[in-house]
C-alpha cells in the first residue's frame, strides 16, 4: 500500500470545468502579480498536492513555526517555508481578503486569496534554513535578492506552465494510481540533481533489493552554475534505465522544483514530497542537498531523528566506492580492503573530466551515460 499523503489528505487546488471558466473570467479583471519560474513551479506543486497539506503560500503563523520549530502551526512536520515574495509597489492598495491573479510569461496561472501580508527578516531566514548568512551559499544569495514582503493565502490553479519534459511529468494522483496498478506495496524515492554515476546506481539498486519499486525523481528547474542542465540529466537517465534497469521495477518522473541547497532541512522536505507521491521509503544521500562545506557529510541523516512522525522511512545507504580487490562497487561495511584499493567516485572529478571532454572510466560511469553527456557541447548550467 502506498503511503498516506502528508497531513492525511492529498490536496487538489486545480480548477476544472465551469469553475475554471468562471475563475479565468474573474482573473482577467483582477490585479496581476508576475512571478518567477521557481514560484510558478511552487504554485503547480501546491495545486497538484506535491506540497500537501499546503493549500497555498504560507501565512505568517505557518512561516514562523516552520522557521523556528520545523513544523506547521498545526504541528505537522515541515522544514522550509513555501513563500511568495512581493514588493510594496506590487501590492499597493491591496489588503487581506482581496484576490489577485498570479501570472508567468503572460499566462494566468492561478487566483490567490490574500490571507496575510507580512514582513520577513531575510538574514534570519537564511540563518535558520541554510544555517549561514554567507553569500558563498547560493541559497543565501538568492534569498537576499528576494522582495521585502511576503503574502500568504490559498490558491486555485487555472493553467499549468508548459513542461519541456511533459512525457516524464507525473503528479501525485497519477503516481499513486500507477504504484497501485503495479501492486507495489513498498516504494523507495530517489532525489537527484545530477547525472547518474556508478555510485548513484549502486545506492539505487541497493535500495531496490529491499522494496518493490524505485521512484527516480530528479529535480528540473533552477540550479546553481556548474550543475548539470535539465536535458542532460533526463537523457542520461534514459540511457541508464534503458540499458541497466529492469523495466517493471522503475518509475522515472521529473519534478519541477528549485534546488535550495539547504542540506538537512531540504532532505526532510524532499522526503515529504516523495511521501506525497506515494513513496513508503526515501533514500537519503551523503551530504544530501548540500553545497560546498556548509553541512557535515551525514548531517542530513541525523535530522531524521527529530521527526519520528514523518510517515516515510528514511534509507541511509552508505557511500559506495570501487574496490579493485573486490572487483566492483562496495561500501566500507562490506569491503575489508585498504584505501589503496579503493577509488571514490567524485562528482567534482567527473565534472573536470567531462569539461575537458575526457571519457570517465567505466567503473565510474556507464559508457552509454558518458556518450549522452559528451554529446552536449556544454552540459553544465552557466
Amino acid at each position: 500500500m502506498v503511503s498516506k499523503p502528508h497531513g492525511g489528505k492529498l490536496v487538489n487546488r486545480v480548477a476544472t470545468g465551469r469553475r475554471r471558466e468562471y475563475l479565468l473570467e474573474e482573473a482577467k479583471e483582477l490585479r496581476k502579480i508576475s512571478i518567477s519560474e521557481s514560484l510558478a513551479a511552487d504554485v503547480a506543486n501546491i495545486a497538484h498536492g506535491v506540497y500537501s497539506p499546503l493549500e497555498g503560500f504560507m501565512v505568517y503563523d505557518d512561516y514562523y513555526h516552520v522557521l523556528y520549530d520545523m513544523r506547521l502551526a498545526n504541528d505537522i512536520p515541515w522544514t522550509i517555508p513555501i513563500v511568495l515574495d512581493v514588493s510594496r509597489e506590487e501590492i499597493s492598495g491591496l489588503k487581506e481578503g482581496d484576490d489577485v491573479a498570479l501570472t508567468f510569461k503572460d499566462i494566468i496561472l492561478a487566483i490567490m486569496e490574500i490571507e496575510d501580508i507580512y514582513k520577513w527578516d531575510k538574514k534570519e531566514y537564511c540563518k535558520k534554513v541554510f544555517k549561514t548568512t554567507d553569500t558563498r551559499h547560493p541559497g543565501v544569495t538568492k534569498t537576499l535578492r528576494r522582495k521585502e514582503l511576503l503574502i500568504g493565502g490559498s490558491i486555485y490553479l487555472l493553467n499549468d506552465t508548459p513542461e519541456p519534459f511533459e512525457r516524464y511529468r507525473l503528479w501525485p494522483i497519477e503516481t499513486r494510481i500507477l504504484f497501485e496498478a503495479k501492486r507495489w506495496r513498498t516504494i523507495a524515492g530517489f532525489q537527484t540533481r545530477n547525472v547518474p554515476h556508478r555510485g548513484h546506481e549502486y545506492v539505487q539498486k541497493a535500495a531496490l533489493t529491499f522494496v518493490d519499486g524505485l521512484f527516480i525523481n530528479p529535480l528540473v528547474g533552477w540550479k546553481k552554475p556548474g550543475d548539470y542542465k535539465d536535458e542532460v540529466i533526463v537523457k542520461a537517465y534514459e540511457a541508464l534505465i534503458e540499458n541497466y534497469y529492469p523495466r517493471n521495477s522503475i518509475v522515472f518522473s521529473v519534478l519541477r522544483m528549485e534546488m535550495r541547497y539547504a542540506g538537512p532541512r531540504e532532505a526532510i522536505l524532499h522526503a515529504i514530497v516523495r511521501k506525497n507521491f506515494g513513496c513508503t521509503h526515501f533514500i537519503v544521500g551523503r551530504d544530501h542537498a548540500g553545497v560546498g562545506d556548509f553541512y557535515g557529510p551525514y548531517e542530513a541523516w541525523d535530522i531524521f531523528k527529530e521527526f519520528p512522525d514523518l510517515g516515510i522511512i528514511p534509507m541511509f545507504i552508505r557511500e559506495a566506492f570501487y574496490c579493485s580487490r573486490c572487483g566492483g562497487f562496495v561500501n566500507e561495511k562490506i569491503c575489508p580492503h585498504e584505501e589503496e584499493f579503493r577509488v571514490k567516485v567524485s562528482g567534482t572529478k567527473l565534472r573536470k573530466m567531462i569539461m575537458s571532454k575526457q571519457k570517465p572510466p567505466e567503473y565510474m560511469m556507464r559508457p552509454e551515460v558518458v556518450e549522452v553527456i559528451l554529446s552536449f557541447e556544454n552540459p553544465f548550467v552557466e
